[in-house]
């Protein structure tokens, strides 16, 4: 929700004008958005360029709402309350299978360590008291 409030509190919506035809073939982009340059005035009265995703009926002189930052950088739209909420549980929900994972894994690889020392004891063992064992069998 910081991310929410900061993205917020750092950028704010404008009027636009498309001044130029789109850079991409219309249709390209999966959101039936296309890339434009567009210009504004700024805070200082200065004249901003730079490029936006803009709806496809958007024609070079039409206006758009646009999003920038306090540098008068094009910028996507704040991150909503929603997304912000759904990327924390998605985060949360990762990061729990992630540790469950690193469990697992560091349980079995315990295992597997544990189980070849235990192995090569038994093989140690076994080579001391075979040749006992085998002999009385053998007379």
């Amino acid at each position: 929700m910081r991310t929410v409030e900061a993205q917020s509190a750092q950028r704010h919506q404008i009027t636009a004008r498309v001044t130029s035809a789109p850079e991409a073939a219309p249709g390209s982009a999966v959101d039936d958005k296309q890339t434009v340059r567009v210009s504004w005035t700024g805070k200082d009265g200065r004249q901003q360029t730079g490029t936006a995703h803009v709806p496809l009926d958007k024609t070079p002189g039409s206006t758009v709402r646009i999003w920038v930052d306090r540098e008068e950088t094009v910028q996507g739209p704040p991150m909503s309350a929603g997304n912000a909420n759904s990327t924390g549980w998605l985060t949360g929900g990762l990061t729990a299978v992630a540790v469950y994972a690193g469990f697992v894994t560091g349980r079995k690889g315990m295992r597997l360590v544990l189980n070849r020392r235990r192995y090569a004891q038994w093989d140690a063992e076994w080579d001391r008291v075979e040749p006992l064992w085998s002999a009385r069998y053998h007379r």
